[in-house]
């Protein structure tokens, strides 16, 4: 590594500027350069957080990160001017800053504070304007004053919350005071901090009811569509990551579960997927029993997958500019654009105040095309979701072609506030797009102001999937390891309605899916809309099971009915059947569905010689419930649902489950620290 300066220079009064270019020793031809930006306080060498950073020529914008930094991925060589701005401190502006082919320029910027020409301040580093009342009450921090009557003194005083600062005298020395000395100076902001997460936490998520038991002999039926989003589960491990116990309503199982691959067989039938059913103890009730359902969806190379005609739907908001948002998204979409093919086709459509159409529809052979057009992208003003998604199907129906994969992929923090921004409103628009056989799929991003339950109610709608990016990793998950998943759906409307022996079982509990439930008349109606299944995607149901010898206190008893049999026929009890699966799906483009019909047989293995796609599954269950607090979780400690984990890892060439088990460990850590 070359470097052509180093360390950070303070001066009051001054802005100075080191360049570090990192030099590579092999790269390919045609890698793109970049700029890595750190922002600094002159006087005291402290990293600012939250600060602005431009790049002119591309003009590229973010927020400095926690570590009060900015990288910003360049799409050709040249020289660049790099723009630093921060509320209280004077901007500066770097000149002939050179980027090179897969090199990195390190750029540190050190900002000034602000200081008076005529008029003497103190500047609270809260960064509230103070009326004279409420300065006797406000030195509990770090203080800057300075000199008076033009004087260019100033120093920074930590009072330690006694009340005592440092203050300037009719003459300029500067001496002790009281803090309502400072009566008749005016205040002003200083360097103020970013507001602490949560402090004004807009964020939302749907409550959740748990399901219940049912009672066999009464409800013997019971229905669900797919479900295959994963949102649920990077979202809770980017609380954990963060310090922080998910909200309950974050948490939904069934997306945890099935954020993870199963070793499930290949489908050898005709049908798009293949079927695996399993049953063992249930380890948190050792009385109970717990049944597996797996799908696994057909891989379809990606050579032979069909043409993508796909349309970005990026929300460029005010809201947007942190890095962990649009900078992040940037970077996502420039992934899915590096495994475009020449026959995929994308559209790049953007909202702030009011939408436009950045990019006509572009041949994937046109990579540079493409990723210019996101490098140019920068945050502002206020949301119009709504109007957004309008021209979004606009370019996308203009350009429908029956025989691609047509698809809009918004990605947002789902914070619509401008034209139509009521759900019900946006739920029922998507409802009358999907008609036209465009999918939707949306990618969250953002903490403090996310509208979960949105997000996910758009992408269900829209017979799409819904993914939570928190960090660069997810996003390659998303758009290059399963991209076949996210892109290539192989199986609409798919339904799952198992039919329970009363012979056999007591009771039920369908373990998360809350949100997916159908009415049992639903899974013969082709109308009801329900989830789709990507190429290469699985599918994982558990079901918690009472068996007829168990006491079932978790039953909610009914009176016996006066004009039906309350006695179970002996013909069921000589079946050795547990339960009858059957699924419903319709291939893509079809109206019809085709029915499939798969039995269980009454062999439950021990728990510990059951697969370890049941017990992974079932250790994600478990840690789920627990961060749920759920009723439903018995025995269950975080101890036990790590001990599960570790000893079901099994094959893990991606490493998910691996990170699965060391979000245990922190959330274990975090726990004991809570209390």
């Amino acid at each position: 590594m070359n470097k052509i300066a180093h360390g950070f220079l303070a001066a009051i009064g001054a802005s100075i500027i080191v360049i570090c270019v990192t030099l590579a020793f092999s790269r390919s031809l045609g890698e793109r350069g970049s700029i890595h930006a750190t922002v600094i306080d002159a006087a005291t060498g402290a990293r600012i957080t939250h600060a602005i950073v431009r790049i002119v020529e591309t003009r590229q914008g973010s927020l400095t990160n926690d570590k009060g930094e900015a990288t910003f991925s360049l799409a050709t060589p040249g020289i660049y001017t790099v723009i630093g701005k921060y509320s209280g401190y004077m901007p500066d502006t770097i000149k002939n800053v050179f980027v090179s082919e897969g090199k990195t320029t390190e750029v540190a910027i050190a900002l000034t504070a602000r200081v008076g020409d005529s008029t003497s301040r103190l500047m609270i580093s809260n960064g509230l304007v103070l009326s004279d009342a409420a300065l006797s009450d406000a030195a509990k921090g770090g203080f800057s004053v300075q000199g008076s009557k033009g004087t260019a003194n100033s120093e920074r005083i930590n009072t330690g919350g006694s009340g005592d600062v440092l203050a300037p005298s009719s003459n300029g020395v500067i001496g002790k005071s009281k803090v309502s000395a400072f009566a008749a100076y005016e205040v002003e902001a200083y360097a103020p901090p970013p507001p602490v997460r949560g402090e004004f936490n807009t964020a939302e998520y749907s409550k959740i009811d748990e399901n219940e038991y049912k009672d066999v002999r009464h409800d013997p039926l019971s229905t669900f569509s797919i479900d295959v989003d994963g949102a649920s589960y990077s979202n809770i491990r980017h609380f954990i990551t963060t310090g922080q116990a998910p909200p309950k309503d974050a948490v939904r199982i069934e997306e945890m579960i099935n954020y993870f691959k199963y070793q499930y067989p290949q489908p050898k039938d005709g049908h798009p997927f293949s079927i695996t059913t399993e049953l063992t103890e249930c380890p948190w009730n050792k009385e109970h029993k717990l049944a597996m359902i797996g799908l696994q969806g057909k891989e379809i190379p990606k050579e032979e997958a069909p043409p993508a005609n796909l349309t970005f739907l990026i929300d460029v908001s005010g809201s947007m500019m942190p890095q962990e948002r649009l900078p992040l998204i940037k970077r996502a979409f420039t992934l899915l654009v590096n495994e475009l093919r020449p026959q995929d086709k994308v559209a790049l459509v953007t909202y702030a105040g009011t939408p436009g159409l950045v990019l006509p529809p572009t041949s994937g052979a046109k990579k540079d095309l493409i990723l210019e057009a996101l490098a140019r992208l920068e945050s502002g003003g206020s949301t119009a979701g709504g109007a957004g998604l309008e021209l979004a199907y606009k370019v996308a129906e203009e350009n429908f072609d029956k025989e691609k994969n047509n698809r809009v992929i918004l990605a947002t923090d789902g914070d619509f506030n401008v034209g139509i921004s009521n759900t019900g409103e946006l739920v029922r628009f998507i409802e009358k797009k999907r008609e036209t056989g465009i999918y939707l799929t949306t990618i969250g991003v953002g903490d403090d102001n996310y509208k979960d339950a949105r997000m996910k109610e758009l992408a269900d709608k829209g017979n799409g999937n819904y993914y939570y990016v928190d960090n660069i990793l997810e996003a390659k998950k998303v758009f290059v390891t399963q991209m076949g998943g996210t892109l290539n759906s192989i199986a609409n409307d798919v339904k799952i309605q198992i039919e329970f022996n009363p012979a056999q079982v007591k009771g039920y509990r369908l373990i998360g899916y809350e949100s997916r439930i159908l009415a049992k008349e639903d899974f013969n109606n082709d109308k009801k809309d329900a989830g789709e299944l990507g190429s290469g995607h699985t599918v994982t149901a558990l079901y918690e099971i009472i068996p007829p010898g168990a006491r079932g206190d978790e039953l909610h008893s009914v009176d016996s009915l006066k004009y039906q049999a309350n006695t179970i026929p002996t013909k069921q009890y000589a079946s050795d059947e547990i339960m009858t699966v059957k699924f419903r799906y319709k291939k893509p483009g079809d109206s019809t569905s085709i029915l499939i019909e798969h039995p269980v047989k009454q062999t439950a293995a021990r728990f510990e010689e059951a697969s370890n796609n049941l017990r992974f599954a079932a250790s994600v269950a478990e840690f789920g419930m627990l961060l749920r607090d759920s009723k439903f979780k018995g025995g269950s400690t975080v101890p036990i649902a790590l001990s599960l984990a570790r000893s079901a890892k099994g094959e893990d060439s991606e490493g998910y489950r691996a990170e699965f088990i060391k979000l245990i460990e922190a959330y274990q850590l975090l726990d004991k620290a809570e209390k």
